[in-house]
């Protein structure tokens, strides 16, 4: 009996592993199957507000997160794509998705259990292609979400009647604030706002937390979701911060009111039913959509109050001295030499991404400084390559052993990649705009929608080949090789659709027909440029033929 305490511990920590671990295999399952495709629709559904919202709030049930939504937001902000209005819309919108999951993933779905672990499992295993295995993903995570709350239940059986447990809860009953301030902290901690709510209703319906410490935690765990993106996003962009903590200020502060209010008793909280854990995860949608329909109409006006509070900085270019992560008295270390030349090529593979970035935006409204900018950024990533290069001339070993020369050559190869990534996007991409305002120009609608989706397909791989640059993980590695193949295949498409246009004598297609396929071309070439940097990893893996990737 001594042991029963320790059990108790292990058995309920092990279930909420197992709820958090669950709830984000769902997540990355369709991130990794669907995500592209869920980057392209959320991009394309932001006509107004409202159908903002809608798809902010589709996407966040879908990918079981609205921390998840908040995050591709961002990426569409800091480009460009959407404004910071469009941005809020989407993530209150995803706050509300995520409420739904919430009330889904807590249906006592016992019969479904078992046949999506089975179905799950057959898929993942018998599946060879990438997206079909990832489909089963996610089954094996639904099962193992409804998995973990039953063992929650099961595990918080003892404690029911444990005099010690319901002192320790009445006393949360007691004390709403300290509750709300627990659940905001294990909501941060757990990177999971869904997971927590779940816990807290499922504790609350088993009879452990009584209900005013449970509606006091689901609100709670509203603050610390949303403070989730705000520490995701303290280094983005100026528009990207003002959405992210316009959300914390209307999400956690309006969960605030309504702890003071639910306290009060001035929020009749007995309409939501009689099971505890059923009316706090109803308070918890309740919350949201309330939130929604006073908030969205004035998003506008939080927008432009939030950039106040938060001006954009000064436009700080690099145009002098550029910090380097070269280290030359590393040289005689090679292993750590190497450590510093792959921090550089991060580097400049994320200064590449941001002129990618702005380049796209010259076609939509051309900017002499701007196009100047992302032309000193070219210099700026060419002496960074000479200097690389340079550098890993001179790596030598003290004992004057070991060959590191393949090494310093695959990475010397990267850093040329790079750089005529870099000089694709300033020199062909830049003056392709320019020919498009000199000469009056504009794309067709179906072209212009076209070339925004594959240069968002771009980005994407672009981002890819800077997470294996800094990870060296083979399988990223391989995924990054096989979508080097999927663009191609997609500019071909393209180029097809696009000569079906000039077919049927479309003005707008015809007038800009070369810069149409030489803006393809180019990205199609910047893509190359990156997919280059998987090549050698999976060459000293193992994992890559002569002619094309080895078959797993």
């Amino acid at each position: 009996m001594e042991s029963a305490p320790t059990l108790f511990v292990l058995n309920m920590a092990a279930a909420a592993a197992l709820l958090i671990w669950a709830v984000r295999l769902v997540r990355t399952g369709f991130e990794r199957a669907f995500g592209g495709e869920l980057r392209l629709w959320l991009r394309r559904s932001t006509a107004n507000r409202l159908a903002a919202a809608v798809s902010g709030g589709l996407a966040a049930i879908l990918m079981q997160s609205s921390t998840a939504v908040t995050m591709l937001m961002a990426g569409f902000v800091s480009s460009g794509a959407i404004g910071g209005v469009s941005g809020l819309a989407i993530v209150l919108g995803a706050d509300v998705g995520s409420a739904v999951v919430a009330m889904v993933l807590n249906s006592r779905l016992a019969a479904v259990t078992p046949l999506l672990m089975l179905t799950g499992v057959l898929i993942f295993l018998r599946s060879s292609r990438r997206q079909l295995r990832q489909i089963g993903r996610i089954f094996i995570g639904l099962a193992l979400v409804f998995l973990s709350l039953d063992l929650i239940r099961a595990s918080s059986l003892p404690l029911v009647e444990s005099e010690g447990a319901r002192t320790a809860m009445l006393y949360l009953a007691g004390d709403p604030v300290t509750a709300f301030v627990l659940a905001a902290c294990f909501a941060w901690l757990v990177h999971s706002s869904v997971a927590a709510v779940l816990l807290f209703a499922t504790l609350a319906s088993e009879g452990l937390l009584p209900t005013e410490a449970a509606l006091a935690m689901v609100l709670g765990a509203n603050l610390g979701g949303s403070f989730i993106a705000v520490v995701l996003t303290l280094k983005a962009d100026a528009i990207v911060r003002r959405v992210v903590w316009v959300n914390l200020a209307l999400r956690g502060g309006g969960a605030a009111i309504a702890l003071i209010l639910v306290a009060r008793s001035v929020i009749p909280t007995d309409i939501f039913g009689d099971d505890p854990g059923h009316r706090a995860l109803l308070l918890h949608l309740a919350f949201n959509a309330a939130l929604l329909l006073v908030c969205l109409p004035l998003v506008g006006v939080l927008m432009r109050v939030a950039t106040a509070v938060i001006p954009a900085p000064r436009d700080a270019r690099s145009g002098g001295v550029s910090r380097t992560a070269l280290d030359t008295s590393l040289q005689d270390q090679p292993k750590r030499a190497f450590a510093c030349a792959v921090r550089e090529l991060v580097h400049m593979g994320n200064r590449t991404e941001i002129m990618l970035r702005q380049a796209i935006e010259l076609f939509v409204r051309y900017d002499d400084v701007a196009a100047q900018a992302i032309q000193d950024e070219f210099r700026t990533v060419a002496r960074m390559s000479l200097d690389l290069r340079i550098y890993l001339a001179g790596v030598r070993s003290r004992d004057g052993e070991g060959d590191f020369g393949t090494r310093a050559f695959d990475l010397s190869g990267m850093a040329m990649n790079l750089e005529a990534a870099a000089d694709t996007i300033a020199r062909k991409i830049v003056d392709l705009a320019y020919r498009m305002q000199d000469e009056k120009l504009r794309f067709s609608d179906d072209g212009w929608r076209e070339l925004c989706d594959f240069h968002d397909r771009v980005l994407r791989n672009v981002q890819h080949g800077i997470a294996v640059l800094m990870s060296e993980d083979v399988g990223l590695a391989r995924e990054l090789v096989e979508q080097k193949e999927g663009i191609r295949e997609a500019a071909q498409t393209l180029e097809h659709k696009h000569l079906q246009r000039l077919q049927q004598g479309l003005a707008p297609s015809i007038e800009t027909s070369a810069i149409h396929l030489d803006l393809l071309r180019s990205l199609k070439a910047v893509n190359a440029s990156f997919a280059m940097i998987a090549y050698p990893l999976l060459e000293e893996s193992g994992a890559l033929l002569e002619s094309r990737l080895a078959r797993s």
